[in-house]
């Protein structure tokens, strides 16, 4: 069913309802690093409603202590990689003393959650062409809809070099449709993510592209698609306090003008819908 941003057409396909957000403590079940900065974070959310893909939710900086921490204060926003029952994983590097502090999360001890926030990836038309394409981060976005998708989409991650990658024995496991590539040629084929793409959209045929990470992947990624005719989605990643709306620190300038949360609005965009010009 197609629904509606502020700024027009979202182009929506199939889109199951998202579940209401809780907000919990969750208890770490497991907190692993897997290569460089990368770390896989189990988490069991006492009710947890499940969510739809592309929806993220909102951590503290850490574990909570006995006593009240006020550097850093602020949550983060993660992207939920999978859900089973009560445990929620989450995929995410470590780059900062807010990550720096949840990595060091053991065991037993509690973080603060809020969600599942945002609003969810559609599924592709019937006969279209679903092409994933995740760079850094962003590739924990894209798991649970390429397991709903099934067989019918092309996974294309990306990244720096071969020790960035997140996930990638989690997408194998999925089906053979999944292409690699890094700038150093430690992984897949050397080059760009968005190489990938190009080459998958010179195939023809109806496609919709859903992109997240980097912002300059994905504007490159609205580009190829609209050369093409393809539809095209974008999950933005931008920096947020709240996850609700209330602090307005995400907003996104839209093409027709005036911004949209991504918190609330988003996270998922049409690629047409957003003035990526503005976007840093």
């Amino acid at each position: 069913m197609a629904g509606k941003t502020r700024a027009g057409s979202y182009s929506r396909a199939v889109v199951a309802p998202a579940p209401a957000p809780l907000r919990t403590l969750a208890e770490v079940a497991a907190n692993a690093r897997e290569g460089g900065s990368n770390h896989r974070l189990r988490l069991r959310v006492p009710s947890w409603p499940g969510f739809r893909p592309g929806q993220f939710v909102m951590l503290s900086p850490g574990a909570v202590g006995a006593a009240a921490r006020s550097d850093p204060l602020l949550p983060r926003p993660m992207a939920v990689y999978r859900s089973h029952g009560d445990e929620v994983e989450i995929l995410y590097k470590r780059t900062g003393r807010g990550t720096a502090l949840l990595a060091d999360a053991r065991p037993g001890e509690r973080v603060r959650l809020v969600g599942p926030l945002g609003r969810p990836f559609p599924l592709p038309r019937e006969g279209e062409r679903a092409l994933l394409v995740g760079g850094g981060t962003g590739i924990a976005s894209l798991y649970e809809l390429a397991r709903e998708i099934g067989g019918g989409a092309a996974t294309l991650l990306g990244a720096r070099s071969a020790v960035d990658l997140m996930g990638c024995a989690d997408f194998e496991a999925l089906g053979p449709a999944l292409q690699i590539a890094t700038e150093d040629g430690s992984a897949g084929e050397q080059g760009l993510v968005t190489d990938l793409l190009e080459a998958e959209l010179a195939r023809g045929g109806p496609a919709r592209v859903y992109a997240c990470g980097p912002t300059p992947m994905m504007r490159r990624c609205a580009e190829l698609a609209a050369a093409r005719g393809a539809g095209a989605i974008a999950s933005l990643e931008n920096h947020m306090a709240c996850g609700f709306g209330v602090c307005l620190g995400c907003a996104v300038p839209l093409r027709a003008g005036g911004f949209a949360l991504v918190c609330r609005e988003g996270p998922v965009f049409a690629t047409g819908d957003v003035a990526w010009e503005g976007v840093g």
